[in-house]
């Protein structure tokens, strides 16, 4: 049995298939972990859905920005985006039932066995483990309950920008949602920055990657993330950063996660 974990697929089917063959995958005895944007900008966000989906407990995958997108889309939340590529998805048979599934996918696993953390984008540098926890269990509640049209309508904005305890309803749903999903950079103090897109080096003055504030209540933890497409490929003893540009014709890339050896297995997705 081998475990990987696979960055951002974003809708490219054909990646997704030669990098599990390249990885001689086999669902009745390996598992994948799936960094989240399964769906979105590539041509065959239907095909990913469908072949994740039935691929049942082999497959793990947490939600990002563009799989929440998709729900908003759907329930008239948010107007579809000029570079959506979400209509086939729209428009098939089996729509609700794919994103009956899409929903109800977590947005944090943490496998104590293995010792990793999965989430798409990143954690507030206020929690530590339990509290990232909670804090994605309450959003998994709001997505799953009566409600989940309403909090798709209030997830999208910038603010709060920085965690309190006594943050509450849509703010705090918000904020939660923001940094699991769409975090890159912080200040020292912890407050997000959700402009700043680029490579370390190049960010403005005082922020830094939220894997890197100074006194994070999370350091220690061994996180498993993707959405990053400027920072590349990471592999470092606190960080596996696997979004490595397919949608925008780099690759798609693989890390074992179980035992000592995390070489990364790449595919091309200029085609």
């Amino acid at each position: 049995m081998a475990v990987y974990a696979i960055g951002d697929i974003q809708g490219y089917f054909d990646p997704l298939r030669r990098l599990l063959d390249a990885l001689r995958f086999d669902p009745a005895v390996d598992r994948v972990w799936l960094v989240g944007d399964l769906v979105n900008r590539g041509p065959s966000s239907l095909e990913v859905l469908r072949f994740v989906k039935g691929l049942g407990e082999a497959a793990t995958a947490v939600l990002g920005n563009h799989d929440l997108h998709l729900l908003a889309v759907q329930h008239a939340a948010r107007p579809r985006k000029r570079r959506d590529t979400l209509r086939q998805v729209l428009d098939a048979s089996d729509r609700d039932e794919l994103l009956g599934w899409l929903r109800h996918r977590p947005l944090l696993h943490h496998d104590p066995g293995l010792g990793y953390t999965l989430v798409h984008a990143g954690l507030a540098p206020q929690w530590d483990l339990a509290t990232a926890q909670a804090c994605a269990r309450e959003v998994e509640t709001a997505l799953r309950g009566p409600e989940y049209a309403r909090f798709l309508e209030q997830m999208y904005g910038d603010q709060p920008d920085r965690w309190s305890d006594t943050l509450a309803g849509w703010d705090r749903l918000r904020f939660i949602t923001n940094c699991l999903t769409r975090m890159r950079y912080c200040d020292v103090e912890g407050r997000l920055d959700l402009d700043a897109k680029g490579s370390p080096g190049a960010q403005p003055a005082g922020l830094v990657p939220w894997f890197r504030v100074p006194g994070r209540r999370h350091a220690g933890l061994r996180v498993v993330f993707g959405h990053w497409s400027q920072l590349g490929l990471m592999l470092e003893e606190e960080v596996i950063a696997l979004d490595t540009g397919c949608v925008w014709g780099g690759a798609l890339t693989a890390a074992r996660l179980d035992g000592p050896e995390r070489r990364p297995v790449s595919v091309d997705c200029r085609s």
